[in-house]
């Protein structure tokens, strides 16, 4: 399940995983990023995982046709909030693919430091 979150920031997309993410939940975030790229130009996105146990298929196909659609030099940061180590490991591998966003992880109890990260985009 994947749920939008607002963390006050304007040219944010923010949300919270918990469970299996569907196609249906990652259009609903996809979506949600293309409205606040049109809106904003540049935007930051808040990821928090709590509790990932895997993502459809279905979903990487909708995330990767986003992606050719709209590119990633509208993405300045990315904040990963969690306490998976595997899942920050992919997010460090993820900043040394992906140079020009910066990309950074936080403990779930650091939720307020994620947010001011994001702040200064």
């Amino acid at each position: 399940m994947l749920k939008i979150i607002d963390i006050g920031i304007d040219n944010a997309t923010a949300f919270c995983i918990s469970g299996k993410i569907t196609k249906a939940d990652i259009s609903i975030v996809l979506s949600h990023a293309k409205n606040k790229t049109e809106r904003y130009g540049s935007i930051v996105f808040y990821e928090e995982i709590q509790n990932f146990q895997g993502i459809e298929l279905l979903a990487v196909i909708e995330e990767f046709k986003y992606l050719f659609e709209m590119g990633l030099s509208n993405i300045s940061k990315v904040a990963v909030v969690t306490d998976k180590k595997w899942i920050m490991k992919v997010a460090s591998l993820e900043a040394k693919i992906f140079r020009n966003i910066e990309i950074k992880c936080f403990q779930l109890n650091e939720k307020s430091l994620a947010i001011e990260f994001l702040k200064n985009a």
